[in-house]
């Protein structure tokens, strides 16, 4: 990661971003710097991003159908996919973590192996409080993203809050 300016010159930059707006998206930084998500999500504050080991992926994945409904988010060239429901179980076969999700719940196929960083991140998202698990490559490029749910007066579902920072304590 940091291929076009040093860590230091990220960490300035971000944190310039962000005295002017705390709730700017990462995916605007990484746009405006010419950067991966990676690049800026592990340069957020400490009080905003737990760094966790890529290989501890599967286990993360394999608690979270237990979470409820969550927001699983796939950017892919310029579009946002979306799907709201609880996550799916997976099982590991072919190479892939295989999401077994009922018909009409989220399906895929997922390279655990690609994934090298995930963080936990806690950062304001449009003005409101926003906590998610994103999953990226070597390279820092967001392979996807787990948000905590809402529900329908769009208030985070607490117990999930209660999970995410117990997991935060886990890899700090």
């Amino acid at each position: 990661m940091y291929t076009s300016l040093t860590k230091q010159q990220v960490l300035e930059a971000v944190a310039t971003m962000m005295e002017n707006d705390d709730a700017v998206p990462v995916s605007q930084m990484a746009s405006e710097l010419n950067l991966t998500e990676g690049e800026i999500t592990f340069v957020l504050p400490s009080s905003m991003v737990t760094s966790v080991p890529g290989e501890k992926a599967q286990e993360l994945l394999e608690a979270l159908p237990a979470w409820g409904k969550v927001t699983t988010i796939v950017h892919s060239f310029g579009s946002i996919f979306e799907y709201k429901a609880p996550f799916p179980k997976g099982k590991v076969a072919h190479g892939y973590y295989n999401l077994m999700g009922r018909e009409g719940e989220l399906h895929g196929h997922l390279r655990l192996d690609l994934v090298q960083h995930i963080a936990l991140v806690s950062k304001p998202f449009r003005k409101m409080a926003s906590h998610y698990m994103g999953f990226y490559d070597e390279a820092g490029e967001c392979v996807f993203k787990v948000y905590l749910g809402r529900d329908k007066k769009r208030q985070l579902f607490p117990e999930q809050l209660e999970k995410l920072e117990q997991l935060k304590k886990e890899f700090a």
